[in-house]
């Protein structure tokens, strides 16, 4: 019997962590087949071209697709998503899957969706039925309706998915992927000072403690982006503490995040504070686990962060309602309030670990679901059949 074809696409670096552990166990699996198709910034030098991280793990793109169209703002990301549409439909014209897995809630995860279901591929999706803010709260429960094999993280998750009408018979809790990474994975920094290079400003010593910064645009307070990292920018800097900044992704409002940093860096030239483009996934998770406090709104500070124990300060909207531990406290944009929250957390120290997103093992429950489980493109309200 041949090989079940499961074509997994990256599109960014969080893409990529979120989804390692689960293209490793489909690659390893006797039944099925990896075929991987990577695009939009995970190409791109200034997004940190996770592309380059991918082969040296050993991954070869069956397929590389470029969709970003530059601007960074609404109109170009509406457009980016039907460029990906088509870009994408011929990748899988090329490469004829027999299953296709999207992540998330991104643009190009919208867009795999529609391309894969118009072309009578079944969808499988991971993070499903999950609640937050912005745009992706939209775009997560519309790919949710276009899916036909979904993997949420939690038991909450899960839930809300069988409420929105999906067949509980191919709704899978096996949490989130990227938590397998953590399984003997060595956390301290020894491991990766070796190729820790990159990035610019101050050299920082790992031996004294540091915060993680990650904060994205939020798309839904387009014109708003400059304004809100300003805000970390005072708080952070009124600290002093040494910190490690990780560049924005590629959502609507970018630019403006990104302006903010730039000239941060060039006026100001922090002697505490370096920046960086992009980590690969276990080094990443090793600069979390190390840092006295992870600051704002990557929901990487609520997922990996719960199970890693590392405090968390979440800045702002994007990660409005999302399930979270107890290592997570909220602060608005307001640089006060986000230093004195940065001041709770560090004085707080170490949180409990929480795997309220899964227990590392969710890689290869998903694998071994998509070998075994019967394909189909139909779809059904289940509330109402059953009422029939």
């Amino acid at each position: 019997m041949s090989k079940r074809k499961v074509c997994v696409i990256v599109n960014s670096r969080a893409n990529y962590g979120r989804i390692k552990a689960f293209m490793q166990a489909v690659r390893n699996h006797p039944d099925l087949e990896l075929q991987l198709v990577v695009g939009a910034s995970a190409l791109l030098y200034r997004f940190g071209k996770s592309v380059d991280v991918i082969r040296s793990d050993g991954f070869e793109p069956n397929a590389t697709i470029y969709l970003v169209i530059e601007g960074e703002n609404p109109t170009t990301m509406a457009k980016s998503t039907g460029l990906a549409i088509v870009e994408l439909a011929t990748a899988f014209e090329n490469l004829k899957p027999d299953v296709v897995v999207t992540v998330a809630d991104r643009y190009e995860t919208l867009a795999t969706a529609v391309a894969a279901s118009y072309m009578n591929i079944p969808v499988a999706h991971t993070q499903g039925g999950e609640v937050s803010g912005s745009i992706d709260e939209n775009v997560r429960h519309a790919i949710t309706k276009l899916s036909h094999i979904h993997f949420p993280a939690t038991e909450l998750a899960a839930s809300y998915l069988v409420r929105m009408g999906e067949e509980p018979g191919r709704v899978f809790l096996t949490g989130c992927p990227s938590l397998d990474i953590l399984n003997g994975l060595d956390l301290s920094l020894t491991p990766m000072l070796s190729h820790f290079v990159g990035g610019a400003g101050a050299q920082l010593d790992w031996t004294k403690p540091y915060l993680l910064v990650v904060q994205h645009p939020v798309t839904t307070e387009f014109g708003s982006g400059l304004d809100q990292i300003n805000e970390t920018i005072s708080a952070i800097d009124g600290l002093e503490m040494q910190t490690l900044w990780l560049w924005p992704n590629v959502d609507a409002g970018s630019d403006d995040v990104a302006k903010g940093i730039r000239l941060y860096r060039e006026r100001r030239n922090p002697s505490f504070v370096h920046f960086y483009r992009n980590f690969s996934p276990e080094d990443y998770l090793r600069v979390m686990n190390n840092c006295v406090c992870i600051v704002g709104n990557s929901s990487s500070g609520l997922r990996e962060g719960a199970f890693l124990g590392t405090p968390c300060v979440n800045i702002g909207s994007r990660q409005a309602m999302r399930e979270r531990g107890a290592n997570v406290m909220d602060a608005p944009y307001d640089a006060k309030q986000i230093r004195h929250a940065i001041e709770t957390q560090v004085a707080h120290g170490r949180y409990p670990s929480d795997p309220i997103f899964g227990n590392g093992t969710a890689g290869q429950q998903m694998a071994d679901v998509l070998a075994r489980i019967p394909l189909s493109i139909h779809k059904k309200l289940n509330y109402v059949y059953d009422k029939q």
